[in-house]
């Protein structure tokens, strides 16, 4: 089988013990996707696979095998636009140092449709109705896997915000 990487099929990588983000930025050049922390408690290596964010540093390449991989790479619909998020991102200045942007605006991506799928988060009041509205508690919550060390957070909840009241992810 094949992994899909924003719409390319690549091979498999023969060692299994290759991290999805190793496969990404050394095999494949896409250095789009960041390395943090290398143990999950950043967020800055977050991609999308199958329609959920993942952390690409704790995810073994293999087990990507016959699914579809996003990165930031490959959000835009073109070369020369913008994701609607990542228009946004520079419109609410949701990024200082621009580091942990990429792993932030996948996992907003993402955490979009889990809101749309009603999924509930540990501030969601009803449970079995799942969130009612999206308010900046619920982005919070939602999004505090990825961090920013420059404090852009303000801005970041106010990009997804934005999109989620007019375009979709």
């Amino acid at each position: 089988m094949a992994i899909v990487i924003n719409g390319t099929e690549y091979p498999v990588p023969d060692d299994p013990r290759v991290s999805l983000l190793d496969l990404l930025r050394e095999r494949h050049g896409l250095t789009g996707t960041k390395l943090g922390c290398n143990q999950g408690g950043c967020g800055a290596c977050t991609v999308i696979i199958d329609g959920a964010r993942v952390l690409s540093c704790l995810t073994l390449a293999v087990q990507a095998d016959g699914r579809e991989v996003r990165t930031i790479e490959g959000l835009a619909a073109n070369d020369h636009d913008l994701h609607p998020l990542q228009q946004a991102f520079i419109e609410h200045d949701g990024f200082q140092c621009g580091y942990c942007t990429p792993g932030q605006i996948c996992s907003a991506i993402a955490m979009v449709s889990e809101f749309r799928r009603g999924d509930p988060s540990y501030v969601t009041a009803d449970l079995a109705e799942g969130p009612k509205g999206v308010t900046r508690q619920e982005i919070r919550e939602r999004m505090s896997g990825n961090l920013c060390r420059c404090g852009a957070h303000n801005g970041i909840v106010e990009a997804i915000e934005e999109m989620l009241s007019g375009e979709s992810a």
